[in-house]
């Protein structure tokens, strides 16, 4: 299973973009929450508010899930980060049948 953690200027855009994967089949969940984010940008160190959506799916979804958030981002350069990660055996199967 895959996690894939994406960042958003705002809860709007985060939900937006929740929905646009879930309606693809591209993700099976998502969870967003509001997060402080630190970072360089242009030379400047950057302090901000973001939202973060957390997406549940499995490896075959990455490259489409990239291409959308690329295509419906307002960041010039989204952070789409993906994990590995382990389910309990009933969460995984959900997860799977979900994304059919």
């Amino acid at each position: 299973m895959k996690v894939v953690y994406i960042t958003f200027p705002n809860k709007k855009s985060a939900k937006a973009m929740a929905r646009l994967l879930l309606k693809g089949k591209l993700i099976a969940c998502a969870n967003i929450y509001a997060i402080d984010s630190l970072y360089t940008w242009k030379g400047e160190i950057a302090d901000e508010s973001e939202f973060v959506l957390w997406a549940k799916t499995n490896k075959d979804n990455l490259k489409d899930i990239e291409s959308l958030v690329q295509s419906n981002h307002q960041y010039e350069v989204p952070c789409i980060v993906n994990f590995d990660v382990e389910a309990n055996s009933a969460y995984a199967n959900w997860v799977t049948q979900a994304l059919k």
